[in-house]
């Protein structure tokens, strides 16, 4: 069964979705991915948002642009926790997404990562899993590993080099 729900509003979000989708599974988490539009198949939103917790979600991942409210639902019908992804858009670059996830109601929280954020949203996600799972806290601390010793390594790239041979290799 599935733990993380995937959910976004239209394929235009699917680069930024599939980076959710990625780190999933580098991380070894089940998910399910799917399109819906809260705004032009609300019925067809209303099933899936009251069917997580049956199909096993523990945590949903919803990106929507523009009004996004697809996150906000989400977290009014589910009752685990959702992280929105707001993304970016051609009038505003985000900000109204970022905006319409943010400022929820009381007693509906979304947590909201960076626009175009996915890949931290699944980090986030497999963080908030990790509470219950300590192998999936030990692969959450070897991928930091990871990306410590990649920063390290450039570092030193970058003492033996010099800025400017450096550059040149970029």
């Amino acid at each position: 069964m599935p733990k993380v729900g995937i959910v976004m509003g239209s394929d235009s979000d699917m680069k930024v979705m599939s980076k959710a989708a990625d780190m999933l599974e580098k991380l070894g988490i089940e998910y399910e991915m799917t399109i819906i539009s809260a705004h032009r198949e609300p019925d067809v939103f209303f099933e899936y948002a009251k069917s997580a917790e049956e199909k096993d979600f523990k945590v949903i991942i919803a990106g929507a642009g523009m009004a996004a409210h697809l996150p906000g639902m989400c977290a009014a019908i589910f009752p685990m926790p959702v992280i929105g992804v707001p993304m970016s858009g051609k009038n505003l670059a985000g900000e109204d997404a970022l905006f319409s996830i943010v400022q929820m109601p009381p007693g509906i929280p979304v947590a909201t990562v960076a626009i175009d954020g996915g890949m931290n949203a699944a980090i986030l996600a497999a963080k908030i899993l990790a509470t219950s799972d300590a192998a999936l806290l030990e692969r959450l601390k070897a991928y930091t590993q990871e990306m410590k010793e990649t920063v390290q390594a450039k570092a030193a790239k970058l003492d033996e080099l010099g800025y400017k041979e450096y550059m040149k290799q970029m």
